[in-house]
């Protein structure tokens, strides 16, 4: 009996366990409800849309983890502001190694990007209020890429005293980042590669740079889903890893700290106060995040981290779902093992999805193989053919965007790996599916799964004309939808 409870714990815990990564456990090993933490998945699948990936330690130990096919553990995921606390973390870092200090003026640094006549505001502005949100900005200065974005910070008007006023404020964790690079000749990356990322065994981070070549810092990292955890971890442990102090304890306990209030709302996660480019939130945890629900929460009370990524429009939603089901779910003690609730935790788990299209249509033969062209507009999509192969059961999306083709294969019911780029989102891996929804209508969804973003294309013909209507499941700004009219050209080439 206690063989196959053994053989049955490593079935369930390690089928996805990589090399250095964090030790599994079962939930109730380390006193938390397996029925508890289905309930969250549940509810996630039913009032949420939706998340990529969920991971949830306690006492240092993953006990749930799952991906929603395409996504999976190994790829990375586009952290977008969640970065914002891994820049604060290099600036810990390089003030602890004597490089620079939270008292320092900004202007110090960039004598010759500053303006000749800086104002008494800007003058006073310190590398703390770049880290709270405080800068004394009034609205967040504009990054442009014909213009240095350190040389636009300091031209932007600062109306109030630094440290008085909160504003959300990525292009201030930029200059954290260029300071860091200022003091140490190096990207913040490349800073955080032998301090950070080595020594937790986070492979192959990647970071953005802006047109002068310094690490965004307020968003552009892409690392996976146990890397998060694993970050979130080491804040969890004030900074010590395998027995080494990565982090000092005095900048974990600063960062993480209510630097500066933000609202006044109890029943939001985003007024609870901010720190060092970490949220406070409710319950006594903080927790980094980023556009679309890219979270690190860390509950210090619990001992538990969870790390989630997704593509959401109301990210206040999860949070609610944190706290009105793991959070009940986690014990003061060990509970009785549940074997049959952790192995329907674990089934679920195993095979979370997004939804991929279906459909029963036949299309018209003289729709397959017609090239469509597009007047000039602003998605820069200028033609498509779409091409069935009925030996596969797929159909190829050929289209054409700014002069590059890509050619995108989809089946009916289920996500196909390749890779394909889709208007403004550049090439890159992807999944796809698409199915005839009506003999004169097909639809393809193209999942970019190392992002938030999936796009749901739709191709109706009528006549000699197809009638193209795309949307985004989120994005910035109120336009991700529109529609466009094509043409047959008739006896065209490919």
């Amino acid at each position: 009996m206690k063989n196959s409870y053994a053989i049955a714990l490593i079935t369930l815990y390690t089928a996805v366990c990589l090399a250095a990564d964090l030790p599994r456990s079962t939930p109730e090993e380390q006193g938390v409800s397996s029925s508890g933490i289905l309930s969250f998945i549940e509810a996630v699948d039913k009032d949420v849309e939706s998340l990529n990936s969920f991971m949830l330690l306690r006492h240092g130990k993953v006990v749930a983890e799952g991906w929603w096919s395409p996504y999976h553990p190994q790829a990375p995921h586009s952290l977008y502001s969640l970065s914002k606390s891994f820049t604060s973390t290099a600036v810990g870092l390089a003030i602890s190694e004597g490089k620079l200090s939270v008292d320092d003026p900004v202007i110090k640094f960039f004598p010759e990007e500053t303006p000749s006549e800086p104002s008494n505001n800007l003058k006073s502005m310190r590398v703390s209020d770049l880290l709270r949100m405080a800068t004394g900005q009034q609205t967040e200065p504009p990054r442009t890429p014909d213009v240095a974005w350190v040389k636009t910070f300091l031209a932007h008007p600062v109306p109030f005293k630094p440290g008085t006023h909160f504003l959300y404020n990525t292009s201030a964790t930029y200059m954290q980042s260029a300071i860091v690079q200022k003091v140490t000749g190096i990207t913040v990356l490349d800073y955080l590669k032998p301090r950070l990322f080595e020594p937790l065994g986070i492979e192959n981070p990647t970071w953005e740079v802006s047109p002068q070549g310094i690490s965004t810092g307020g968003y552009g990292l892409s690392i996976r889903t146990e890397d998060i955890a694993k970050f979130g971890q080491l804040y969890l442990q004030k900074g010590v890893w395998q027995g080494k102090q990565l982090v000092p304890k005095e900048w974990i306990d600063e960062a993480t700290a209510r630097q500066v209030s933000n609202g006044s709302n109890p029943s939001s996660d985003w007024d609870q106060g901010y720190g060092y480019q970490f949220w406070r939130c409710r319950h006594g945890a903080f927790r980094g995040d980023g556009a679309f629900g890219q979270y690190c929460i860390v509950l210090p009370q619990q001992d538990a981290v969870i790390a989630i990524t997704s593509g959401l429009k109301d990210m206040q939603s999860v949070m609610n779902l944190v706290w009105d089901k793991l959070l009940p779910a986690i014990k003061s003690s060990p509970l009785t093992a549940d074997l049959e609730t952790q192995t329907r935790l674990s089934q679920t788990l195993k095979s979370l999805t997004l939804r991929p299209q279906d459909g029963s249509g036949n299309p018209k033969k003289e729709i397959l193989g017609r090239k469509f062209v597009f007047p000039p507009n602003d998605h820069k999509l200028e033609s498509l053919i779409l091409e069935q192969d009925d030996k596969e059961k797929s159909v190829a999306v050929v289209t054409r965007f700014d002069s590059t083709e890509h050619r995108t294969d989809c089946r009916s019911g289920q996500w196909t790996k390749g890779k394909a780029g889709w208007g403004s989102l550049h090439e890159q891996p992807i999944a796809s599916s698409g199915a005839w929804t009506s003999d004169d209508s097909y639809t393809a969804k193209i999942c970019f799964y190392e992002t938030p973003f999936t796009v749901t294309a739709s191709f109706k013909f009528i006549g000699n004309e197809v009638h193209y209507q795309a949307k985004t499941n989120v994005g910035f700004g109120p336009k991700n939808e529109f529609q466009l009219v094509g043409t047959s050209v008739v006896n065209s080439q490919k």
